[in-house]
């Protein structure tokens, strides 16, 4: 495995949601246990976003509860790599040829800024059309919804995926704070949606080198995936 491979990791800009109070922003885990697997392998990544400059947290998901499952609290402490969440590149800079992959982290701030980005809309579906990886986890796939291909389709139709699920947003008590259904949102562009037995199991779908999971405890999964597959490309 060639290890210059690199990554492009997107992350939103947004901080609250739009109808209530609630704060937002990146889950931090599904940052770093992405990067964690990934890093491990060898391979190199960079931090975009749509706006680029500074990325908020999702409070959500710095409890002490949840910083201390799989090694998130050690990323969380780390001066260094906090510090690459201070100044994000813009989508709008990146280029294509740098990158092998992409990754969309979640966090509900995206559902917001991902769909009505048209810079990602454009990078993914190029990134899919030149038969580089494309991965999403959890809400992340919000990013997914308005990307066309080439002959005008959706990228995610007839295609098997998963994301955070309507079960699994009830649960969060999240269901009246968002601004749409994600799973509702990609049947209804004719995608293959499936979930796990229960919610927010790990759930990982592929479907060739379009990669999927569903919810933060997922982002290691694909990550393991994606280093898979450019292994195997290597």
């Amino acid at each position: 495995m060639a290890a210059t491979k690199k990554i492009l990791i997107i992350v939103t800009n947004v901080g609250e949601y739009e109808k209530v109070g609630l704060r937002t922003g990146l889950w931090l885990g599904e940052l770093t246990h992405f990067w964690d697997v990934a890093e491990q392998a060898g391979l190199s990544m960079e931090i975009a976003s749509p706006l680029g400059g500074k990325i908020p947290l999702d409070p959500e998901s710095l409890s002490h509860e949840v910083l201390a499952e799989l090694g998130t609290e050690q990323r969380y402490r780390d001066r260094r790599y906090m510090d690459l969440l201070e100044d994000t590149k813009k989508i709008s800079e990146v280029s294509l040829d740098d990158y092998d992959a992409i990754y969309l982290t979640g966090g509900h701030g995206v559902m917001f800024d991902f769909p009505q980005s048209r810079d990602l809309e454009d990078l993914m579906a190029r990134f899919y059309e030149t038969d580089k990886i494309v991965s999403t986890v959890c809400h992340g796939g919000t990013g997914l919804l308005q990307v066309r291909l080439g002959n005008g389709d959706p990228l995610v139709r007839g295609k098997r995926v998963t994301g955070f699920s309507w079960s699994e947003e009830e649960l969060a008590d999240r269901a009246d704070a968002v601004p749409y259904n994600l799973q509702e949102e990609l049947e209804k562009l004719g995608a293959d949606y499936s979930t796990a037995g229960k919610p927010f199991e790990p759930y990982v779908v592929e479907d060739g080198h379009l990669i999927t999971g569903q919810n933060p405890g997922s982002a290691r999964g694909v990550a393991q995936a994606v280093v898979k597959q450019l292994t195997a490309v290597g």
